[in-house]
C-alpha cells in the first residue's frame, strides 16, 4: 500500500528519464525506484482529479492509495496509453484506466447473486453540482503544474542553502512565487545592506534559475525533451485556472 511509501518533498530525478520508467519491469530495481519516486512526487494531482469528480476526501485518498499500490505492483500503468511519453498524461490515463476497471468490477457484482449494489470507487457519490467549476482533468493539470513549481522551488532552495545563501533566498522567496507586496523591496534591500539595483539583480538571477529548474523538472517526466516547450504551455494554461 502507499502508506508504506514515503512522499518526499524533494529528490534528484533529472538523471532518470521517463523512458527508463516506461521500460522498467519488476526485475529492474532502479526502474521500479524511479517509478516509485515519480508516483510519490505526483500524488497530489491524482487526489485533485478524484476530488473534482465529487468524491469525499477520505474516499479519494483511499482510492489513490489503491491506485498507486496497483501501479507499484506493475499491473496498471504499463497498460495505460503512453501519450507520447508524457508522465502527466500517462498518469492521468492510468488513473482513468484503474477507475474503469473498478467500475466494471462493481457492475459484475451488481449483476451477480441479487446482492445489494456495492460501490467500489465512489461512482454513486454525487458529482459537483456547479458546472462552472473546473473539470477533473483540469484539476489534475492544475495540481500537476503546482507540483512542478513547488518541486522546482524546493530544488532552488536546496541549491541556495548549499551555497550558504539560504537566508537571502528565504527573504527573496516572496518575489519568486508572487507573494511579495509592492513597495517592500526597498525596505528589504536596506535590511540586507545592499542597494535596490543589487537586490533586483539578485532577484532576477534567482528567477532565471527557477525557470531553468522548472524546465528541468518537466524534462524529467518526458521521454522526448523536445516536448518541454509544449508541456510548459500546458503548465501556464493550467495555472490560469487557479
Amino acid at each position: 500500500m502507499l502508506a508504506t511509501m514515503s512522499l518526499p518533498t524533494s529528490f534528484t530525478f533529472h538523471t532518470t528519464r521517463w523512458s527508463r520508467v516506461v521500460l522498467a519491469r519488476e526485475s529492474s530495481t532502479e526502474g521500479q525506484e524511479a517509478l516509485r519516486q515519480l508516483c510519490a512526487a505526483y500524488y497530489a494531482p491524482v487526489i485533485a482529479f478524484l476530488r473534482r469528480e465529487g468524491r469525499a476526501e477520505d474516499e479519494a485518498r483511499d482510492l489513490a492509495h489503491d491506485f498507486f499500490a496497483t501501479v507499484l505492483a506493475g499491473s496498471s500503468i504499463t497498460q495505460a496509453e503512453q501519450s507520447r511519453g508524457r508522465f502527466r498524461s500517462y498518469l492521468l490515463g492510468a488513473v482513468k484506466h484503474f477507475l474503469s476497471h473498478r467500475r466494471e468490477a462493481a457492475m459484475r457484482l451488481r449483476r451477480g447473486g441479487g446482492e445489494s449494489p456495492v460501490s467500489l470507487d465512489g461512482e454513486d457519490a454525487p458529482t459537483l453540482a456547479d458546472a462552472s467549476q473546473m473539470s477533473p482533468d483540469a484539476a489534475f493539470d492544475r495540481e500537476w503544474a503546482l507540483t512542478v513549481l513547488n518541486r522546482a522551488m524546493e530544488a532552488l532552495r536546496e541549491e541556495q542553502h548549499a551555497e550558504e545563501k539560504g537566508a537571502v533566498f528565504e527573504q527573496l522567496r516572496p518575489w519568486l512565487n508572487g507573494d511579495a507586496v509592492h513597495g517592500e523591496q526597498a525596505a528589504l534591500a536596506a535590511s540586507l545592506g545592499v542597494n535596490v539595483n543589487t537586490l533586483k539583480a539578485i532577484t532576477s538571477r534567482l528567477r532565471q534559475r527557477f525557470r531553468t529548474l522548472v524546465r528541468r523538472e518537466i524534462a524529467s517526466t518526458l521521454e522526448d525533451e523536445s516536448a518541454v516547450n509544449e508541456e510548459m504551455q500546458v503548465l501556464f494554461d493550467a495555472l490560469r485556472n487557479r
